[in-house]
């Protein structure tokens, strides 16, 4: 088969995907690797419809392989993942009200496209987490633990365009992340990005049922194949922090073979195993609170800090 993954230079030497590509290349497979931030593209002729049998996308968020990707998808090639799955996760605040409106157990999460709008969220939701809704690998995390406090940080978060805010809650200082690929979910234990301890290294850990079942419906809900999940577990039970495409997949056992395969099946199947969210969910129209700052979800007893992007 022949494959054109996109790459961008943060990703450059990082061991995912480059042993993904040289697994796929070992086992006889063209891999043309395309880095779309270091690259004059030209956009009319970049596409090549048919000149690939898959697309495959590890960049950073709002990085310029997504455009790429979404233009092979309108070409009608198979991407991986799918490109408006992609987008669907890409953007935190579109992400929370998906996932709210298809049962996820995610946060209450407000979204201002002006820090100054923060102000409007009552107290009764302190400490807040403050990150941009583009952001990835814990960049412009913040955790603000009232409203007073917030007022020094608003010149920091200008210019990190559409914010989101989630209600904190006390945590043990770690989170699980649970891996899809290939159909198989495989959980970490990790120390949380709001609490760095360099004596907590992350390791495997058993999945439980609980968590299975929500890591498992968000690859369905987002029409997901390859993905990561951060989960907090709250006092009322675990509760979605972050999804990301195309993750790290750090403690999975043969990681670089497993992805390798999986996009491979998927490249032959012509697409995602699970339709994306966006084309099919439902989220409620809430009547609109009295203060600017507009809820994205409605409010629950449960609430989280904000995930790595990893």
């Amino acid at each position: 088969m022949r494959l054109c993954f996109l790459v961008e230079e943060h990703y450059r030497h990082d061991g995912m995907p480059n042993e993904v590509i040289w697994q796929l290349t070992a086992w006889g497979h063209q891999v043309d690797v395309v880095r779309p931030g270091g690259s004059l593209l030209r956009m009319t002729e970049v596409v090549d419809a048919g000149a690939h049998d898959a697309w495959v996308l590890k960049t950073v968020s709002g990085g310029p392989g997504l455009t790429l990707l979404e233009a092979a998808a309108a070409a009608g090639m198979t991407t991986v993942n799918d490109a408006r799955s992609i987008r669907g996760v890409r953007d935190k605040a579109l992400a929370a009200a998906i996932g709210r409106g298809r049962g996820l157990p995610l946060p209450p999460t407000y979204a201002v496209a002006l820090p100054e709008l923060l102000r409007e969220i009552p107290a009764a939701e302190y400490p807040l987490v403050v990150k941009p809704a583009d952001g990835s690998s814990g960049r412009a995390v913040h955790l603000v633990p009232s409203p007073e406090q917030l007022e020094s940080l608003l010149p920091v978060l200008a210019g990190e365009g559409l914010l989101i805010a989630q209600p904190y809650v006390p945590n043990s200082g770690t989170d699980i992340k649970v891996y899809g690929v290939g159909g198989e979910l495989f959980a970490t234990e990790r120390c949380s990005p709001l609490h760095p301890d360099p004596s907590v290294r992350e390791r495997r850990v058993p999945l439980s049922a609980e968590v299975a079942a929500i890591a498992a419906q968000v690859g369905a809900v987002y029409g997901l194949d390859l993905y990561g999940v951060d989960v907090l577990l709250g006092p009322d039970g675990p509760v979605v922090v972050d999804v990301n495409d195309f993750p790290s997949f750090r403690q999975v056992p043969d990681a670089a073979a497993r992805v390798a395969r999986a996009v491979l099946d998927l490249a032959r199947a012509g697409g995602p195993t699970q339709p994306p969210a966006t084309a099919t969910a439902t989220v409620p129209s809430p009547t609109p609170p009295p203060y600017a700052a507009l809820p994205l979800s409605i409010p629950a007893q449960v609430s989280a800090v904000g995930g790595d992007g990893a």
